[in-house]
């Protein structure tokens, strides 16, 4: 099966060409930030009206990088949610109405399971069950997947995601739009020890989140140190920013372990924007290195929004017989776990 997939949830658009025999065979992506920058984030509209600018040319330029005609895609998967309504009816309308006049099912595909299974792209991806650490500027979640829409949530963020926070805390230093990798890059420049922030929930049980006191704590400290133009110099705005990746990354890591030790699982899949900070990567393997787990992630590439996860995710669900009716439904939030499961028998029912 060739499938066409598209992905506009926010502030990029994503196109893939995935055949179920070949693999991926073309993915080509737009991203908004330039559009955005300006204002600091994401304006809904403005990412609306660039995915229409923007859609009918990658679709182009990835069918022929994939040397594949309209005759020769087999179904099309679009993302449906969770996300930006405007900007995921552009994607959802296109798709559908290529797909009426091509003459091939469409499916809907909720957005994280397509970065959970984005790791299922790399040439050694990892074995059902396992646990999921789905971290991205909407999301911060620890699921336990034991098959293809078998979602269990262990636990989430209370308020703010950790994508969300890194970009708070760039605002808070006056860094460039996206505020994660720049908060990153920044942080290599900083001094390990002369600030020490708060580990949020890790003193409590369960597996939930709260990164809000973090970013309030954050705020408290540039404050602490800010000069005549209301900021830190810059070697402090440094060791503001490592101290501030290092109090998310040991967070993120303490609740990945534990959230295996309660399971009893042995492989952890990091997936979502954040998934790409080099920090929290070696963190999530030293660690998990101790208690003999092993940790997935997909290519820097697909840890962003892409059409490639949305693809192969659809893939594997009309494969299994999977569809829906004509009508187009799109939705602002969607649980993860409501989604129904693929079963052994390849069967699966109901709108994804």
């Amino acid at each position: 099966m060739r499938v066409l997939g598209i992905e506009t949830s926010c502030d990029e658009t994503g196109l893939a060409v995935y055949d179920s025999e070949q693999g991926l065979l073309s993915h080509a992506l737009f991203s908004q930030i330039d559009v955005h920058a300006e204002y600091g984030g994401v304006v809904p509209e403005l990412a609306s009206r660039d995915h229409l600018r923007k859609l009918l040319p990658l679709i182009r330029q990835v069918m022929a990088d994939a040397q594949t005609t309209k005759d020769q895609i087999d179904a099309i998967a679009y993302t449906s949610g969770p996300g930006l309504v405007g900007a995921l009816m552009v994607g959802a309308s296109v798709g559908r109405a290529l797909a009426y006049g091509w003459g091939v099912p469409a499916l809907g595909i909720h957005h994280m399971e397509g970065h959970l299974l984005a790791p299922m792209l790399e040439d050694r991806p990892p074995a059902f069950p396992f646990v999921a650490l789905l971290v991205s500027g909407g999301h911060t979640q620890l699921v336990q997947v034991n098959g293809l829409g078998e979602y269990t949530l262990l636990g989430e963020s209370l308020d703010d995601a950790a994508g969300e926070a890194f970009d708070k805390a760039a605002k808070m230093l006056d860094l460039d739009y996206p505020g994660g990798p720049q908060v990153a890059k920044l942080a290599e420049r900083g001094s390990p020890g002369r600030f020490t922030f708060p580990r949020p929930m890790v003193d409590r049980p369960g597996l939930d989140f709260s990164f809000s006191g973090l970013k309030t704590y954050t705020l408290n400290t540039v404050a602490d140190h800010a000069g005549a133009d209301g900021l830190p110099d810059e070697q402090t705005c440094a060791d503001i920013a490592h101290a501030f990746q290092e109090a998310v990354v040991s967070t993120l890591t303490i609740k990945c372990r534990r959230a295996l030790e309660q399971t009893g699982l042995k492989t952890l899949v990091i997936a979502g924007g954040v998934s790409a900070n080099t920090r929290l990567r070696e963190e999530l393997e030293h660690s998990l290195e101790k208690i003999g787990a092993s940790v997935f992630y997909a290519r820097h590439e697909f840890c962003t929004d892409n059409g490639a996860m949305i693809a192969y995710a659809g893939c594997r669900r009309l494969l299994a017989g999977q569809s829906e009716p004509l009508a187009v439904t799109v939705r602002a939030r969607w649980s993860l776990d409501s989604l129904p499961p693929v079963g052994t028998d390849g069967a699966a029912s109901g709108r994804p």
